[in-house]
């Protein structure tokens, strides 16, 4: 009796000790090339025979059987499969996709009491070659929709979408799946859709696959154009270098053109250098972005500079070296040799220099008259002359020449005879006065502004004139001294009221006379301006 026939025979023998359920639910499922495990709920226990068969859909086949006799494999079986005899767990493998199909389990336990199941096994086919196309190849931003497709190999497959890490959440409209998720569909693509890298992950019941990582290059701009210039601001230094930056946000980097006064330049890079400007480089520039992928043009805002040229060789003309207080009329001129003058500011001492009565300071502050001028006018002027790229200044010491002015005459008024005397004269001048002497009128010797007696006599009794005279304004001021010469010890008894007062009135005729001599002499001398 062959093998089959004799199971046939024991389930018959087993009659209405028939059971089931020696099985869990199933299907089982396995992967091609791995061993797959049928397990049961049967108690563990010695049994008379137990016994696994295979439908595969071309009848049924023995796979093992264990039985007192010894244990006997199906065609094909031995070596493949391991049986416990003592639960009726089988392991299967390495699988094939033939082993798919329908397996039973029948025990029979020594009181002839039969325990039978049947389950089914799916042989899955790994899952494996994983990979991602792309409809493109890059994309340009906004106009394109790209469409990825996941390609596997496997039974039984499902399809997920990461971009990076995380879950692609498709929202019906800019992002939609296929209804088996294998297509990837992003509808007016953004640079920020598929950052990635993306990965499609596929996987069954038993196994999952992840693809190479994807990156879409995703063509944008030229956006957030910006130029910049150095130096900054409108106005340039003529014959310096004028250098601008083009920038702009763009994928793949932009390509830059230059427009100077509406005409193209040459030049593509992002920087421009226009070196040692000159006033016909002025005008309107602007840098234009290009994007050869998108084909998109973007410029940016337009630049007006001017090119001044700077202040240089500032000097201060006039006025005439001979000033004299109260007689002449000093005119100062500001000019410079080149560059554009734009504002003009005097200085007189480190302070500014003022309009009045006196000063005359023109609209343009190019020139400067003081008439006349007075002695105070002396100082340091200053000429500051300034345009937007640079600053010169110039100065000139002016000397105003006044006086004698305020002549005047201390020492003794009495003194005793054989007493020294020592009569100084003082004045104010510029430049510093000349002096003589008279004595009672008559010139005398000395020319220095001390008069100096060694043991004075009765006769130096009278009154002494000091006259001071400035060589360059030609003015002549005096003023006069009365001393009294004493018989020793005539001091100390003092003057009578008669005797002080016939000196007072000697002394005012005297001073007359010499202000009348002093009236005549200027007007006979006449200062001629030096202008």
């Amino acid at each position: 009796m062959d093998f089959l026939n004799l199971m046939v025979f024991l389930l018959s023998v087993a009659g209405c000790c028939f059971g089931q359920n020696a099985l869990p639910p199933g299907p089982v499922e396995g992967v091609i090339g791995k061993n797959v495990t049928f397990t049961t709920v049967v108690s563990p226990g010695d049994y008379l025979t137990v016994s696994w068969t295979f439908n595969g859909g071309s009848g049924l086949v023995a796979v093992v059987t264990h039985a007192p006799g010894g244990r006997n494999y199906g065609p094909g079986y031995e070596g493949k499969v391991l049986l416990n005899s003592t639960n009726g767990v089988l392991k299967l493998g390495p699988l094939t996709a033939k082993d798919s199909g329908d397996y039973t389990l029948n025990m029979i336990n020594n009181m002839g009491k039969s325990t039978t199941g049947e389950t089914t096994l799916k042989v899955l086919e790994p899952v494996s070659a994983v990979t991602i196309k792309s409809s493109l190849t890059e994309a340009v931003e906004i106009n394109s929709t790209v469409v990825l497709t996941c390609t596997s190999k496997g039974s039984f497959l499902k399809y997920a979408w990461l971009n990076g890490s995380a879950p692609v959440t498709p929202d019906g409209t800019h992002v939609t799946l296929s209804a088996d998720s294998r297509n990837l569909t992003v509808s007016a693509v953004l640079r920020t859709d598929l950052v990635g890298p993306i990965y499609c992950a596929v996987s069954n019941s038993l196994e999952s696959e992840k693809s190479a990582p994807f990156n879409l290059t995703v063509h944008f701009g030229p956006e957030n154009i910006a130029m910049t210039i150095n130096p900054t601001g409108e106005f340039v230094r003529k014959g310096s270098n004028l250098t601008l930056t083009c920038s702009a946000k763009s994928s793949p980097a932009a390509q830059f053109k230059w427009i100077h006064n509406g005409v193209e330049r040459k030049e593509t890079d992002p920087t421009l250098v226009l070196a040692n400007v000159d006033k016909s480089q002025a005008g309107n520039i602007t840098c234009m972005a290009f994007n050869p992928k998108t084909m998109r043009y973007l410029s940016a805002q337009v630049v007006k500079f001017t090119v001044i040229e700077a202040i240089s060789g500032t000097k201060i003309t006039g006025p005439n070296p001979t000033l004299v207080a109260g007689n002449s009329t000093a005119s100062l001129k500001c000019s410079a040799t080149a560059g554009t003058m734009v504002t003009q500011a005097w200085m007189k001492d480190g302070k500014p220099l003022l309009s009045s009565n006196r000063v005359n300071v023109s609209g343009d502050s190019s020139q400067v008259t003081i008439s006349p001028v007075q002695k105070e006018d002396s100082g340091e002027y200053k000429c500051q002359m300034t345009n937007a790229v640079s600053k010169e200044e110039a100065t000139h010491k002016m000397v105003v020449y006044y006086g004698p002015e305020e002549v005047k005459v201390t020492g003794e008024n009495g003194v005793e005879i054989t007493e020294s005397v020592n009569l100084k004269c003082v004045a104010k001048s510029l430049p510093a006065a000349t002096f003589v002497w008279k004595f009672n009128g008559t010139l005398t010797q000395v020319t220095s502004p001390d008069y100096v007696m060694e043991g004075a006599v009765y006769k130096n009794t009278g009154i002494y004139t000091c006259e001071a005279t400035n060589a360059i304004t030609g003015l002549t001021m005096s003023a006069a001294h009365l001393l009294s010469v004493k018989e020793e010890g005539a001091l100390d008894e003092g003057l009578s009221d008669g005797a002080i007062a016939g000196i007072i009135i000697a002394v005012l005729v005297i001073v007359a006379a010499i202000i009348a001599g002093v009236v005549y002499m200027r007007r006979k001398q006449t200062i001629e301006s030096p202008y």
